[in-house]
């Protein structure tokens, strides 16, 4: 008897409820990891975002409109700095979530499950206490049977201006 393929078909930037996410996002933040493939890609996966990557030498071929940093708390200010009240997309593994996350930088940690059936998968983070700060939110079912899976994270820092710095005045 032979199984069928059931693996959720994925086109990038349509499939699992990315492109209603998306809408409110201004600007994407990556690990290294995640961002050096990214540049070899035949389109920019995230054409109408600001980009801003952690990582400890710039990649050749990297966008001059790319911001990247090693330091992760001088890079999140410079992601503050320049947003404009948009929401903020991490586009990440384990090391670059937990490090966002032990900064204080997530409000909410979306998450989409896949219904893939084989292989051991990847821990998102390590072990986590329950202090951690995680609060189940809400969950969605999206098409092709993936589910998202919003948690509210406590402990996050001030809110991000709603108009740019610049446009911020100290005059008196």
């Amino acid at each position: 008897m032979a199984v069928a393929d059931r693996r959720p078909a994925f086109v990038s930037g349509k499939s699992h409820g990315y492109p209603e996410f998306a809408e409110g996002c201004e600007a994407a933040l990556m690990g290294r990891t995640t961002f050096e493939p990214a540049l070899t890609n035949v389109r920019w996966p995230s054409p109408n975002l600001n980009v801003f990557v952690l990582g400890s030498q710039r990649p050749s071929g990297t966008p001059d409109h790319v911001v990247s940093d090693s330091d992760p708390a001088r890079l999140l200010e410079k992601l503050r700095a320049a947003n404009q009240g948009g929401d903020v997309h991490l586009v990440g593994g384990p090391r670059t979530i937990e490090t966002f996350r032990s900064l204080g930088a997530l409000d909410k940690l979306e998450l989409v499950a896949l219904p893939l059936l084989f292989g051991g998968g990847m821990r998102l983070t390590p072990s986590l206490s329950p202090d951690t700060g995680l609060t189940f939110e809400r969950e969605r079912a999206l098409p092709g049977g993936s589910v998202e899976i919003v948690y509210a994270c406590r402990g996050r820092r001030d809110p991000l201006p709603s108009r740019p710095v610049t446009q911020h005045s100290n005059l008196t």
